[in-house]
């Protein structure tokens, strides 16, 4: 194994598949057809991601004022459309740097920033964090919000080799650089992969440390523990578990973590790494319903769709192509849709931005190795900043109102009147509220 109900239609066989989590969608006849789950899901997206907004004009004195010019701008979507962020100042160009930056904001709210134990704190008791301070002030000038990943991993990249033999000593340091790192970073790190990949612990997947303490314990006190502790660092986090497998073992685990532990955690993480082939759209929704079932938001938190074939080595890729970047437009289009249309998801990883020191060197960027832009970036740009993106203008009815439906995100109002008076405020257009807003002019 590699590591890495939102249709609400009126047929009963829908809502028969709904009803459970969709083990039964492993079997390949059963699932839903790739056409009817992307044009359910178009309709979808208007349903769930977006909600009717009410803009009154008053005067000074309170009194509605009609036939004012309004013009409302999106300026940030709700949902994290993100990616990770580990080339931050190490494009090696300043040209290629300044490329970088540019269109990882222009096209993400949300990013995640590494911290993989072995190589943030390669000495023990010096931990790298200038290097995520650096990120951090560029990240707050742009209104990106950052995850931290991961804290607690049993691969050789969370196990530094400095660590001790002794379990206690490392039940000891890993609580420790949980509770530092979550409360030194409280309120500019909020979201946080606590735990990664601890449904192979018994397995004998990794042969670390990290791994021999985690198998002692097993999977559910070596995720439980560590959840604890960056509970108590910051009550108001958003604390994730993420694995790469999506079968019943990693469910198990977080049926267990909420029966046996209160859960612990805000949101399932789930890995999306498509290097073998991107998945079939109802293999994603069905891993969406059932990992709904737990009652928890879902973040996709690394999703991988490549632009340029395997080598005839089995471990090494070939560079992108012209082909398989038109492929991988297609595909990166067909699963956005597909998860943006599914209330339950919340957030959407990328891994990586650019082709340039990719994960397994792969050609997985929405970016070459130049940083130029390949048609799947220019694709989910158009989806997210203009298909999916509130850009509505119109005139205050006789009551003083204008009204439209707008994505759930921060908005700008602007109301100009017949003699040029002007008012311009953001607005909050959330899930589950009246939406209702007073503009003074």
């Amino acid at each position: 194994m590699n590591r890495r109900s939102f249709l609400r239609t009126g047929a009963a066989s829908t809502a028969t598949l709904l009803a459970a989590p969709c083990w039964c969608f492993e079997d390949e006849a059963r699932r839903p057809d790739d056409s009817d789950l992307l044009a359910q899901a178009r309709s979808s997206i208007a349903r769930h991601r977006t909600g009717n907004t009410t803009i009154r004009v008053v005067d000074r004195e309170g009194k509605p004022v009609p036939g004012v010019k309004v013009r409302v701008e999106q300026l940030r979507h709700e949902f994290l459309f993100g990616c990770n962020c580990f080339l931050f100042g190490r494009c090696g160009d300043p040209d290629q740097e300044e490329k970088y930056r540019q269109r990882f904001a222009a096209l993400f709210n949300y990013c995640t920033l590494g911290f993989y134990w072995a190589a943030y704190e390669i000495s023990h008791g010096r931990p790298n964090y200038a290097y995520t301070d650096e990120v951090l002030e560029w990240t707050a000038k742009q209104g990106i919000a950052c995850k931290g990943h991961p804290l607690v991993w049993d691969h050789p990249a969370g196990s530094p080799p400095w660590l001790p033999d002794e379990p206690q000593t490392i039940a000891r340091l890993v609580s420790d650089r949980v509770k530092e790192i979550v409360s030194r970073y409280r309120g500019r790190i909020d979201i946080w992969d606590v735990v990664n990949e601890a449904t192979h612990l018994p397995d004998g997947v990794n042969k670390t440390k990290m791994a021999a303490w985690g198998a002692d314990l097993g999977p559910i006190e070596y995720t439980a523990e560590p959840l604890r502790v960056a509970r108590t660092a910051n009550p108001a986090a958003t604390l994730l578990v993420n694995d790469y497998r999506t079968d019943r073992a990693y469910f198990q685990l977080l049926s267990r973590l909420r029966d046996e532990h209160g859960l612990l955690l805000n949101a399932v993480g789930i890995q999306s790494h498509m290097h073998e082939g991107a998945w079939p759209l109802g293999k994603i929704f069905s891993i969406c319903e059932t990992y709904r079932s737990l009652g928890l938001p879902i973040h996709f938190t690394e999703t991988t769709i490549l632009s340029g074939p395997r080598s005839k080595r089995n471990d090494e890729w070939e560079p992108t192509n012209t082909e398989k970047e038109t492929t991988q437009a297609q595909e990166a289009a067909n699963f956005y849709t597909i998860l943006f249309a599914h209330p339950a998801v919340h957030a959407l990883t990328w891994w990586d931005f650019s082709d340039y020191h990719a994960w397994q060197h792969a050609p997985a960027g929405l970016l070459r190795e130049d940083m130029s832009p390949k048609p799947a970036y220019e694709q989910l740009l158009h989806l997210i900043k203009k298909q999916w993106w509130t850009t509505a203008q119109g005139r205050t009815d006789d009551h003083g109102t204008f009204s439209l439906r707008a994505f759930y995100g921060s908005h700008r109002a602007t109301a100009e009147s017949s003699n040029d008076q002007k008012t311009i405020s953001e607005l909050q257009v959330q899930r589950g509220q009246a939406n209702q807003f007073e503009l003074k002019i």
